[in-house]
């Protein structure tokens, strides 16, 4: 339904998007997106005020979304005007070119509208006349808001809060800049402020509750929820649930319980309600009592056409067992063309070793939606156990016949299916021809400098105390697994920050190519590196340096400044044997889309980065470790238990970690095809520990 929305709308027919909405909501009233799509149909309509009653209706089912939030925070400035005056307003612009105020209610109602173009020229003509007003201030950062640029967002909007403390509209668009920035406390900060200024403003509060939460503050967040549930006409389905989540993390999962089981009857499809109500079974230790709810709620009229509520009945049952099989049976007999409860009876036709089975299920799922790749890898695995070649030329048809902006994705598979198929040369020609054609949209590789005779002296530590920074600087080279890594330590880390690789990379010298020569011929100073890298930490959401920072790149040169002035610093380097290193970039490409130009320029560069790698472990240039994940190949435990070992203290896996890869070890089978590349890699291999053959 929502990209039916989607398509009416971009086609400027807001009758039927409001009509397509009306129905949603009919047929799913608990469903919080039908209100946010009726709400922007209205909004196309001109009807704000019906719009603003539907969003605040999405945001009583989920007053924790902050997207909800920012689209209610555009129509609450709109609605300061009508949206009629837009006429009135244009022909006084058109006697009088100065009209200052008429540029700004012009540049709200486009907001509202979500005209950006026309919000950003109405802006503009306001700062000509007074480019130092608060209120031009203002709109340039809630446009620079609605474009995703979170720097130029803060900036303005901070200027403007400045102007006007007390002006509910900025400090409210400030909160979702901070949101943005990962700046949580602010944020709240912010949201508050608003909430004291306008009292009314009711379905704000579940956002500072949530703030609260992410932030570990939950006597805040308690507070928050007490006020909220005890004003009359809030105790909405959200509010509950933001209750349930806070009695888990208290560890009272019967409290949730009773916050979330009233809602099984009329919102049986969603998924956050389902998901926590999971969560307070399993910690009651109450499975039957799950089995007996869940099955009520699939045998009430229209239910068991409801995907994530199978999937919570599925989630009861011992993975791979009689009572799976069981639920799934019953899935397809109610729902028997979905896909997704095919792929799942597919699967488990593998576990129990049925594979003629599961085969045929896959040609099924690819009879519904030809080109569907649980189907189509399904089928191609069965053929790589009989015939490689047959294989082989299945997934080259596939790939003829797909769409051009799916054909990278599949011709990385087909080369993964001719290695399995003993065909190395051929897979190393499909991925390399790959990064050939993607070379001229790709990074240059990051410069490299010479080792110096001599380092600088370590710098003082600085006192132990509870206030002692410890940064920890994560870097892999291409094909460590580092992107890995990270995905397992942002379940755990609120300080971990990968925005490097992000719309909105923090402006300082580890991101810049030209850092290295600055260091070397003094136009950078140490102090300066040190310095730089300091200064864009509040806007990456940090009150200091304690931080994981995930680099793009790394050389030893860097010591110059990180030696002297940033002692208590660590270096953690991801690493796997330097051969399965540059297989796994070629096969697959990296985190920092460097362009692979040719195999062996690949190789030398490699074989440079680790060398340092090696001379920085062997001289012990600077705090750090080596985090070495060849054994860990695709498995979430092992990385979890793994990254337990190095920080302490418990790390729960990843649901994944990326998709699959090669093996470890895996570069051996590419000796005859890539063995002068392996043959700049083996020394550096040596050295770090690894085997040379």
């Amino acid at each position: 339904m929502q990209d039916q929305i989607l398509q009416a709308l971009r086609l400027n027919d807001a009758d039927q998007a409001v009509q397509l909405a009306n129905q949603w909501i009919a047929s799913e009233p608990q469903q919080a997106q039908a209100y946010r799509w009726h709400a922007l149909a209205l909004q196309q309509q001109g009807q704000l005020a019906q719009a603003q009653d539907s969003v605040r209706q999405a945001l009583a089912l989920t007053p924790d979304d902050a997207s909800l939030h920012l689209q209610h925070a555009g129509l609450l400035l709109a609605l300061r005007q009508l949206d009629e005056a837009s006429e009135a307003l244009q022909r006084s612009t058109g006697l009088n070119p100065n009209e200052f105020s008429a540029y700004l209610v012009q540049a709200h109602l486009a907001m509202a509208r979500s005209d950006m173009d026309t919000a950003t020229a109405q802006v503009r003509l306001a700062a000509r006349i007074d480019p130092d007003h608060p209120e031009v201030a203002a709109l340039e950062g809630m446009v620079a808001l609605n474009q995703g640029d979170l720097d130029q967002a803060l900036s303005r909007l901070s200027a403007a809060a400045r102007a006007l403390p007390d002006d509910a509209r900025i400090l409210y668009a400030l909160g979702f800049a901070y949101m943005g920035k990962e700046m949580l406390a602010f944020a709240e900060q912010a949201f508050r402020r608003v909430l004291e200024l306008n009292p009314a403003l009711h379905t704000l509060q579940g956002l500072v509750v949530q703030l609260a939460l992410r932030q570990g503050n939950l006597e805040a967040a308690s507070q928050m929820l007490e006020v909220a549930l005890a004003q009359q006409g809030l105790d909405a389905p959200g509010l509950r649930r933001l209750a349930a989540e806070l009695a888990l993390h208290t560890g009272q999962p019967l409290q949730a319980l009773e916050h979330l089981r009233p809602q099984l009857a009329t919102a049986a499809g969603d998924r956050q309600l389902l998901q926590l109500l999971l969560v307070c079974w399993e910690r009651l230790n109450r499975a039957d009592e799950a089995r007996t709810e869940l099955d009520a709620a699939l045998a009430a009229p229209g239910n068991d056409q409801l995907h994530d509520l199978w999937l919570a009945r599925l989630a009861v049952e011992p993975v791979g067992g009689e009572g799976a099989v069981a639920v799934v049976e019953r899935w397809l007999a109610a729902m028997p063309g979905h896909l997704p409860a095919l792929e799942t009876r597919m699967r488990l036709h593998d576990m129990a070793r049925e594979h003629e089975q599961a085969e045929a299920v896959a040609a099924r799922i690819v009879a519904l939606e030809p080109g569907r790749i649980s189907g189509e890898r399904r089928l191609v695995d069965g053929l790589l156990s009989r015939d490689g070649d047959a294989a082989v030329r299945y997934v080259r048809t596939l790939v003829d016949s797909a769409p051009e902006a799916n054909r990278s994705e599949l011709r990385t598979w087909l080369g993964e299916v001719q290695d399995r198929a003993g065909q190395q040369r051929d897979a190393l020609r499909t991925w390399l021809d790959l990064h050939a054609e993607a070379a001229p949209q790709r990074l240059p590789l990051p410069p490299q400098a010479k080792a110096p005779a001599s380092w600088p002296d370590m710098g003082a530590l600085p006192d132990a105390d509870p206030d002692t920074t410890s940064p920890i600087f994560l870097w892999g080279a291409p094909g460590s697994g580092v992107e890995r890594v990270v995905t397992t330590l942002a379940g755990i880390s609120k300080v971990l920050r990968a925005d490097r690789l992000g719309a909105s990379p923090p402006n300082d010298a580890f991101q810049n190519y030209h850092t290295l020569q600055d260091l070397a011929s003094g136009k950078l100073t140490a102090e300066g590196l040190v310095a730089s890298w300091r200064a864009q930490l509040p806007q990456r959401g940090l009150a200091n340096d304690t931080m994981i920072d995930w680099l793009l790149w790394w050389d030893n040169a860097l010591l110059w400044a990180l030696r002297p002035q940033l002692p208590q610093g660590r270096l953690l380097v991801v690493l796997r044997d330097p051969r399965d290193m540059l297989l796994d970039w070629i096969a697959y490409g990296a985190p920092v889309p460097f362009a692979v130009n040719s195999l062996n320029e690949a190789a030398e560069w490699l074989a440079r980065v680790m060398a340092q790698v090696a001379t920085l472990h062997e001289q012990n240039l600077y705090p750090h470790g080596l985090l070495r994940i060849d054994s860990v190949g695709n498995d979430p435990q092992a990385m979890a238990s793994l990254l337990e070992e190095v920080f302490g203290g418990r790390v729960p896996p990843a649901q994944a970690i990326g998709a699959p890869r090669l093996p470890g070890g895996h570069w051996r089978q590419y000796r005859d095809v890539l063995g002068a590349a392996f043959e700049l890699l083996t020394p550096v291999a040596v050295r770090l520990g690894y085997d040379q053959d």
